[in-house]
């Protein structure tokens, strides 16, 4: 029984132009998998139970556990070590080590260099600077806990896992079967670019050269993973980021006439939830509460989406612009 391993990145991988969800995909489709063992973050608003789903790829559950007594295991020791000053040296040098490693991991990175082994050394250097500042124990035996019952869930199933790319090592060296995909003939295509493209558009900069970006969106007519509904919603957020109300409502009324069989299954809720806040700044208090309602009566809306249509209920939406 052979496990091929996926790299996760979480949130991190809308950061990726050439790492991104839509990376991913283009990645199962090169190694034929039609679905994947999902062993990473249960977050719902992960950027791949998007675009998976989307590209007609299933995702098996059941890999993955709750680990939240973890993390307040880990504030335990965080409180404890923190009283004393040798503790709170031994949680500088462990928070070091998590800088570090996140530097190295949003720095942008194509595929091979994802599964390289230069990255695969820096997790491996990255929990062996944790372990030696925080000693083998409650620090760090969690850790070991965890990988040790996710090899175990894993151990004879056969495929493709979505693994925390940080995890990757600990469960090559538990799992004989396992191995990183072989990239040979692999190179991302149509489906990064639109999704990298569609990243970016959501992500502004203060040097960001805004006419180019909308040139760019206006261009494209999208795919399964990034529809056309997207990309007008994404340049209807450079309108208003400059204030345009009208150009951004028409961008994003036509994106919700636009939304199609309910994938990507987050686009519908942060559409109408921008689109409730642009009916507000302009003074349509009526429509933009029913459009918030809307978001709200979705069988599924990322929390951003919920928290901007509860917040528009509470009290309507102004746009504060910064100094131009």
């Amino acid at each position: 029984m052979r496990l091929t391993l996926l790299p996760d990145l979480g949130d991190l991988l809308r950061l990726h132009p050439q790492y991104n969800a839509g990376t991913v995909v283009e990645l199962l489709r090169h190694l034929g998998a039609a679905e994947v063992l999902w062993a990473s973050d249960m977050d719902p608003d992960h950027p791949l139970r998007d675009a998976l789903p989307a590209a007609r790829i299933g995702i098996l559950d059941g890999f993955a556990a709750d680990w939240a007594w973890a993390e307040a295991e880990h504030g335990q020791l965080q409180g404890f070590l923190g009283q004393y000053p040798q503790g709170r040296e031994r949680l500088r040098e462990a928070g070091a080590a998590e800088r570090r490693f996140a530097a190295f991991v949003t720095t942008p990175m194509n595929a091979r260099q994802m599964m390289g082994a230069e990255t695969m050394d820096a997790a491996r250097a990255y929990h062996a600077a944790v372990r030696a500042a925080l000693d083998e124990g409650p620090g760090t035996l969690w850790r070991e806990r965890r990988l040790s019952e996710l090899a175990q869930r894993l151990a004879g199933q056969a495929g493709v896992v979505i693994a925390p790319l940080d995890d990757l090592p600990g469960l090559l060296d538990r799992l004989p079967d396992a191995r990183l995909p072989d990239l040979a003939g692999f190179a991302p295509g149509e489906t990064s670019r639109l999704r990298a493209l569609a990243d970016r558009a959501w992500q502004l900069r203060e040097d960001d050269d805004l006419n180019a970006l909308l040139a760019a969106l206006d261009r494209e007519t999208g795919d399964r993973v990034t529809p056309g509904a997207e990309l007008s919603a994404a340049a209807a957020g450079i309108y208003l980021a400059v204030g345009d109300l009208g150009a951004a409502r028409e961008l994003l009324e036509r994106a919700v006439h636009a939304l199609g069989d309910g994938l990507p299954r987050s686009l519908a809720g942060l559409t109408l939830a921008r689109l409730g806040q642009v009916r507000d700044a302009q003074g349509d208090r009526e429509l933009a509460t029913r459009t918030y309602l809307a978001v709200l009566a979705l069988n599924h809306a990322p929390a951003v989406a919920r928290a901007a249509a509860e917040a528009g209920l509470k009290e309507p939406f102004r746009l504060e612009l910064g100094p131009a």
